[in-house]
């Protein structure tokens, strides 16, 4: 017995005016610059009224996109951030990331503790015109709190 197999071809006009090989090359560059703690290379990548959620900065826009990445980049100046997948759908890239570092000079109001931290990402960006119009970061910002330190918890 056979099955009929249907071949399904997606014709959306995409709004990134990307073509799958360079939403990759995209992504890659964005993956190098998180290599080199560059945030204003990644902020290039916002459009000024972008629209970006983060659980440690808030709602904000791509015009202050630059701060917001900085700062965390300078609390931990040895964090890294490597790239575990890349989903791709039309105009819909998510980012899926592990993260590390110490807690080496403020953040966010809280002192230094020397103090490491491991969690994983998933940002999800959604793009147009050669931009990410849209980013939604996904993270427990509280565990990453708790594992520096600044935050107390009991055990469940």
């Amino acid at each position: 017995m056979t099955r009929e197999q249907t071949t399904v071809v997606d014709t959306r006009q995409l709004q990134s005016g990307m073509t799958r090989n360079e939403i990759l090359a995209f992504f890659k560059h964005r993956e190098e610059a998180y290599e080199d703690l560059d945030a204003k290379t990644l902020a290039e990548d916002y459009t000024d009224a972008s629209l970006i959620e983060s659980p440690s900065a808030g709602v904000h826009r791509g015009r202050d996109a630059e701060k917001a990445i900085r700062q965390m980049f300078d609390a931990f100046l040895d964090m890294t951030m490597s790239v575990d997948n890349l989903v791709i759908d039309g105009d819909i890239v998510v980012t899926i990331m592990s993260v590390e570092g110490t807690h080496m000079r403020e953040f966010l109001g809280f002192e230094p503790t020397g103090k490491r931290f491991q969690m994983s990402t998933a940002f999800v960006h959604r793009l147009k015109d050669r931009k990410i119009i849209h980013e939604r970061r996904i993270y427990d910002f509280t565990g990453l709190l708790v594992q520096i330190g600044v935050l107390k918890a009991k055990p469940a």
